[in-house]
């Protein structure tokens, strides 16, 4: 059973950056597309970047895209998100998910995977 923990959350004030890092165990990390959603407070999950189980494709939200940066390095079974000029509407629960032999954007859809971490807290002051 793959188990996720992520790290790296916190505050920051409008247009810094943070990476966050989300950590696999359990299973065999070269298997497993790995995709990064958030959760506002009221809100439904949204996808915000993914890599696929081979690391050639990625996925980007339209609303990150060219500010956030996903990269996954095999021996450390992690896979970061590098986020860079925040803005306020970045604040959320950010969480990672995994499945396995898919690639990045059928990651992106899977806004309800069981197999998730407990997530990660970033919030962007104005």
């Amino acid at each position: 059973q793959v188990h996720l923990v992520e790290s790296g959350g916190g505050l920051v004030q409008s247009g810094g950056s943070l990476r966050l890092s989300c950590q696999l165990s359990g299973v065999t990390f070269t298997f497993y597309a790995v995709g990064w959603f958030r959760q506002a407070p009221g809100k439904g999950p949204d996808s915000v970047a993914a890599v696929g189980w081979d690391g050639t494709t990625t996925w980007y939200s339209d609303s990150v895209k060219g500010r956030f940066t996903i990269e996954r390095v095999n021996a450390e079974n992690t896979v970061y998100l590098q986020m860079t000029l925040l803005k306020p509407e970045d604040t959320a629960l950010y969480f990672c998910a995994a499945t396995r032999w898919i690639a990045a954007q059928t990651m992106a859809g899977m806004t309800d995977s069981q197999d998730r971490g407990q997530g990660t807290q970033v919030t962007v002051s104005s």
